[in-house]
């Protein structure tokens, strides 16, 4: 059975777009109750009328959705009172002195993971081709390609070129394909066909560096290409960016769905949501159906299934993904779909939030006191 702690611990994947904080170190949770299968959770917001109450709301009850023995999620949202209100901007104004920013990937970014349990599902292709999609669909898209070893990334984009840092900032630029930013160790490296002999800590160091010192700038959506199985990057991927969030790619296979389910579980064991699986290469070949029974087997949304399409390969070759193809085949309409889903669920920050305007008006008055 779930724990109160258990949910607190959880509950600190869910940040304050505009502080940088989670809500729980915010003191935006005021309580946890827990009843069988059943959680209800006190949330206290700022102003009754948060602009981003959904948003907040949403993103609490689905990660706590999320966790092994838990049914149902009630939210009970109230006002902060002026006291817990001053008790949040104290802490807010504690993290932004004492604490530098960890990452260059600012919090108002979605992040989501593309995971898969074992190499050759496709899992590169749907990371490219949502990234694509959310980018021609108007969004700030950059894509991370976390598979150290098996970089692909740049090749099924068209990216060439090598990365540079700016000479101001020090910082590394990312190169841009089909308005897509991209980073991938392919694009530090000599030639495609050159082995990355790196072990342990330097697969974890790499994200690190990827993560931290990158310009990465105002993103909407960041999707990381992440390796297959559950090693080192994935574990320092839950460490690095907190707000992260999984998707898992599977084919309808019953060994590649079982295996997928040990990412899953690696996922949620690290506190981090499992938003949807994609079936990918659906149809006479492999079958199809094994995608929906994972996302039943581990209680996640099915994000849709992706039917096996020559049109996908040429695209990766090409380096032009699918969905951006005029005469999209059926494997471009379902990757577009799957695109649309993701957004649906996981909709845009908006920059100027309820704690945000607060901040600005005690940091005026304090400096008219000045």
């Amino acid at each position: 059975m779930v724990t109160s702690e258990q949910v607190m611990k959880t509950l600190e994947g869910v940040n304050d777009p505009e502080l940088g904080g989670n809500v729980v170190e915010l003191g935006m949770i005021t309580d946890v109750r827990i009843e069988d299968a059943h959680v209800e959770i006190g949330l206290a917001l700022t102003v009754a009328e948060c602009p981003l109450r959904n948003q907040i709301e949403n993103d609490t009850r689905r990660r706590v959705a999320a966790m092994p023995g838990v049914e149902t999620v009630e939210i009970r949202t109230t006002a902060m009172t002026k006291r817990q209100r001053a008790e949040l901007m104290s802490v807010a104004r504690r993290r932004i002195r004492e604490n530098a920013e960890p990452t260059q990937v600012r919090s108002t970014t979605r992040v989501v993971a593309v995971a898969s349990g074992k190499g050759g599902v496709g899992k590169s292709s749907v990371s490219v081709n949502l990234a694509a999609a959310m980018a021609h669909a108007g969004h700030r898209v950059g894509i991370l390609d976390a598979d150290i070893w098996g970089f692909s990334v740049p090749r099924m984009l068209g990216v060439t070129g090598r990365l540079e840092a700016d000479p101001e900032t020090k910082l590394i630029r990312p190169l841009t394909a089909h308005g897509v930013k991209v980073i991938s160790t392919g694009l530090i490296i000599e030639s495609e066909e050159t082995a990355l002999m790196w072990r342990g800590l330097m697969l974890s160091k790499a994200l690190e560096q990827f993560l931290k010192q990158v310009e990465w700038g105002d993103l909407d959506y960041l999707i990381i290409d992440m390796p297959p199985g559950t090693g080192d990057v994935q574990m320092a991927l839950t460490r690095l960016l907190p707000q992260a969030e999984m998707v898992v790619v599977t084919t309808p296979q019953s060994a590649a769905q079982k295996v997928a389910m040990r990412v899953a579980d690696m996922a949620r064991r690290s506190h981090m949501p499992v938003i949807g699986v994609v079936e990918n290469m659906s149809g006479e070949v492999f079958g199809t159906g094994g995608g929906e029974e994972l996302a039943t087997e581990i209680g996640a949304p099915f994000l849709g299934s992706i039917p096996l399409d020559r049109g996908v390969v040429a695209g990766g070759d090409e380096g032009v993904p699918v969905v951006l193809t005029d005469q999209p085949g059926p494997a471009a309409e379902a990757l577009r779909s799957v695109a649309k889903t993701l957004v649906a669920a996981l909709p845009p920050v908006e920059m100027e939030t309820c704690t945000g305007r607060i901040a600005k008006l005690i940091a005026d008055l304090e400096n008219g006191a000045a």
